[in-house]
């Protein structure tokens, strides 16, 4: 079985609802996945924005959330899930904001991708707390045993 990712919020490659960005509630949408291989001690989520500040132009990766050590038999993140309400175990790095949360789409410009990316890993990583992106990266590097990714776009109203 493969390592697949999906959200009951939106398809892959479809728009992400107004409920989950910065217009709005800014919750984090649901997401469930299955498929996790034999050996898996742990999941990272990453999801990002490469696309960041403008599609045409883009100049950096926009983090939005990061969550880690999610146990493996968990199967799923509820809609609006945060530090009170994720898995035993799983703790949130620190995004763009400076802040360890979900914080939703908010292009400045344009219609962006935002990709939900989810590392199936055999380890459990020992980090101190709020790591960012990039330590995350660092402290999985050779761990990694199957990965998937969602991929949903925003654009703001006008």
């Amino acid at each position: 079985m493969t390592l697949t990712l999906q959200s009951s919020a939106f398809t892959g490659g479809g728009e992400i609802p107004r409920k989950y960005t910065c217009e709005a509630q800014n919750i984090s949408p649901p997401l469930s996945w299955q498929g996790a291989p034999e050996g898996t001690r742990s999941l990272v989520l990453i999801v990002d924005d490469p696309d960041a500040p403008d599609p045409n132009a883009p100049k950096m990766t926009w983090v939005h959330w990061l969550v880690y050590n999610i146990p493996p038999e968990t199967t799923a993140l509820i809609e609006g899930a945060g530090a009170d309400s994720l898995p035993v175990g799983a703790l949130q790095g620190v995004n763009d904001w400076k802040k360890a949360a979900y914080g939703g789409p908010c292009p400045p410009i344009g219609r962006h991708r935002y990709f939900h990316k989810l590392y199936a890993l055999d380890t459990v990583l020992m980090l101190s707390n709020n790591p960012t992106k990039s330590e995350l990266e660092k402290a999985f590097k050779g761990h990694v045993i199957a990965q998937t990714e969602l991929i949903g776009t925003y654009e703001k109203s006008k």
